[in-house]
């Protein structure tokens, strides 16, 4: 097992930079996960600290070692791709070993390496099977086994569970959980899927157009995001973005007016400098953080446009309004009442100050 240190890494492509200057630490056997939307520089930043990508600037350590100029292979790290990459004419037990036998490891260590691999994902009935003869999700099994037959100091995945289906991604996920907690290894994940990096992580570095937005636990980014891009990001259903105004000031709060909702308003309390009247903010709300009327600080009528109804839980899609130059606004609402709302129902819905956060013109948290 090792540490990973990343140092001011900066990543171009001849004029075009696309990681500015990150810095992370992932601790000794911690599981941390890189998400962010498609082209934020998640993959690239993985596949630097596999060797697979040169750096332009800044310093990697694994293991406290510095491995700017170390090649892949001597790395301590095994890299499990999107793709499976397997051998389709060996058998899963060739696949596992054929590595390890080309660079001349003993027979007998190379057959307990596999051995404890096909034990540890459960494939041991495969080992006289091609691929082609085997599922999505047995393959991946393979390809994330002939990584532990490397025994190495760290884990890289990229996007590994992107091929399968849905009910599939569901059972891997839960699969390299537990052989996070059965290795106990250092493994760094990158996805563009937020449920994954929840479900999966000790720690999210969240990406967005190659710098790093925020790095902390996935609980603590969903309750306390750092700015509008993480809160938007980390949820599913996202976080709703309501325009509005500051319209007064008193010792500990604003008092802002919602721009879609016939001039309701909310008293947000604040422990940092209160935003000057007439600004322009945002108020970000989560589904599950709508009221029934009465029961918040603010009540605002929406129409139910849309009902999804998921059993456990349902979904309204409303809107409100008319957000001038933009249509109407548009809201996800989480309520257990949405089972008996039709398209067109129009109701209300409460919001409560504490369950809200606030935003400025650029994004970033009013606090």
């Amino acid at each position: 097992m090792a540490a990973v240190t990343l140092k001011n890494v900066v990543k171009r492509f001849g004029g075009f930079q696309i990681i500015h200057g990150a810095d992370i630490d992932v601790n000794d056997g911690e599981f941390v996960v890189f998400v962010g939307p498609s082209g934020c520089g998640k993959s690239t930043l993985l596949r630097m600290i596999a060797g697979l990508e040169d750096i332009s600037g800044g310093e990697i350590a694994i293991g406290g070692k510095v491995v700017n100029d170390v090649e892949p292979a001597d790395r301590g790290i095994a890299m499990v791709f999107q793709s499976y990459a397997l051998y389709p004419h060996m058998s899963v037990e060739q696949n596992l070993s054929f590595g390890l036998r080309m660079n001349g490891n003993p027979k007998a260590d190379t057959e307990r390496r596999v051995k404890r691999a096909s034990e540890i994902l459960r494939i041991a009935e495969l080992m006289k099977r091609r691929p082609r003869q085997l599922s999505g999700g047995q393959r991946q099994r393979v390809a994330i086994g002939r990584a532990i037959v490397r025994e190495p100091q760290v884990f890289l995945f990229d996007e590994p569970l992107s091929n399968l289906d849905a009910e599939l991604r569901v059972q891997m996920r839960v699969e390299i959980s537990r052989l996070h907690k059965e290795l106990g290894v250092t493994m760094i994940y990158v996805t563009h899927d937020q449920t994954e990096a929840m479900t999966l992580a000790d720690r999210i570095v969240v990406l967005n157009a190659g710098n790093i937005e925020q790095i902390g636990a996935p609980l603590d980014l969903y309750d306390d995001p750092a700015n509008r891009f993480v809160a938007g990001f980390v949820g599913s259903p996202k976080m709703n973005f309501m325009a509005a105004k500051v319209v007064g000031n008193d010792d500990d709060a604003a008092v802002i007016e919602l721009a879609n909702h016939g001039g309701a308003r909310l008293r947000k309390p604040l422990s940092g400098a209160r935003p000057a009247v007439g600004a322009d903010v945002v108020l970000g709300v989560r589904p599950e953080h709508f009221f029934e009327a009465g029961e918040g600080d603010c009540d605002i009528a929406v129409k139910a446009d849309v009902a999804e109804h998921l059993g456990s839980v349902s979904y309204v899609y409303a809107s409100a309004g008319t957000n001038v130059g933009a249509g109407p606004e548009e809201l996800i609402i989480e309520r257990e009442a949405s089972r008996q709302r039709a398209n067109g129902d129009h109701m209300v819905v409460s919001i409560k100050a504490g369950r809200s956060l606030l935003f400025d013109g650029t994004g970033a948290r009013i606090r």
